[in-house]
């Protein structure tokens, strides 16, 4: 059974920097990297349920290939987002519909909720030009999400071919040491 990664966390958390350690160290891996619909009416709703059921079907039809599949985001982020109010809908229906398809997939799962225990670093991190500003930066904003991803991976937790790591990423070398061991990676 190939694996499913997935890596979730706030802004500045070190999504992007994971997730490309692993496309470099895992052979026959992709990279998706996904992003929320910016529209926060009911079309971007629309929108995103039109993006996650294609991709659910996408992931069903690539089961029988060998290859690992990396996320950095998927439908989780829009339910943090939608749980906190930046979004003008709920997304908590389709959020655990999405978690019965997941449980449904034929990959084994990892689910990496990523944190920062020094939460000041989330300033120097976000600083940086390359990060994107969906959402306005601010370490409150970026502390609420750290606490609701965080959240949301205990309920990931509970679905049966899931398995949840809830990764601090102050240090990245030692980050990657945890990774290498639960992937059983060389």
């Amino acid at each position: 059974m190939e694996k499913m990664i997935i890596v979730e966390g706030p802004q500045g958390a070190g999504k992007s920097t994971l997730a490309g350690y692993l496309r470099d160290n895992i052979a026959g891996s992709n990279l998706y990297r996904l992003s929320g619909q910016r529209d926060k009416t009911s079309k971007g709703l629309n929108y995103s349920i039109e993006m996650y059921e294609a991709l659910f079907e996408y992931l069903d039809k690539m089961s029988s290939i060998p290859m690992s599949m990396i996320f950095d985001r998927t439908y989780t982020t829009e339910e943090v987002y939608a749980r906190l109010g930046y979004k003008d809908y709920s997304f908590t229906n389709y959020y655990e519909r999405y978690n019965r398809l997941l449980e449904r997939l034929q990959y084994e799962v990892y689910y990496f909720s990523l944190y920062l225990k020094d939460v000041e670093l989330y300033r120097q991190r976000l600083a940086r030009p390359e990060h994107h500003q969906y959402q306005a930066f601010s370490l409150d904003n970026s502390v609420n999400q750290q606490n609701t991803y965080l959240s949301i991976s205990e309920e990931m937790d509970k679905l049966s071919n899931v398995n949840v790591i809830q990764l601090p990423m102050d240090n990245f070398e030692e980050s990657y040491d945890v990774v290498r061991k639960t992937l059983k990676m060389k």
